[in-house]
């Protein structure tokens, strides 16, 4: 896998985005959430799954996918070592990733959707000075 294959693969999500990000590109849903990232290496990129996804990928292919250092790895943030993966399996990680990040967007449009709005608060009775 070259970095033009992540890029193009990345690319072809339905409404996929690149833009940059601390000194590298990134590619985004539609609404604007990172789903992958290349590495300014040239030999990593990211896929940023569910933890759970995450464990499956990082088990099926362990010369593929590692965790991420830190907290980032442990919300799932995965790194991508590109000369061990092929195109079919990235691509299964990427659309994980694609859907997650557009699910997110989706579960946070109808929570504020379904919000009410707080109940009106009383204000304070003036002290009158004298």
């Amino acid at each position: 896998m070259t970095t033009t294959e992540f890029r193009k693969l990345a690319l072809a999500f339905d409404g996929a985005v690149e833009k940059a990000h601390m000194g590298h590109p990134d590619f985004r849903t539609a609404a604007g959430r990172i789903f992958a990232t290349l590495h300014a290496d040239k030999k990593h990129g990211m896929v940023k799954l569910t933890p759970d996804q995450q464990q499956r990928f990082v088990a099926d292919f362990p010369d593929a996918f590692a965790p991420a250092a830190g907290a980032w790895g442990r919300g799932g943030s995965t790194i991508v070592t590109l000369a061990a993966i092929d195109a079919e399996t990235l691509g299964e990680a990427m659309t994980e990733a694609w859907k997650e990040a557009n699910a997110v967007v989706s579960r946070k449009s109808s929570v504020i959707g379904q919000s009410q709005s707080p109940p009106a608060r009383k204000k304070p009775a003036r002290r009158r000075r004298r």
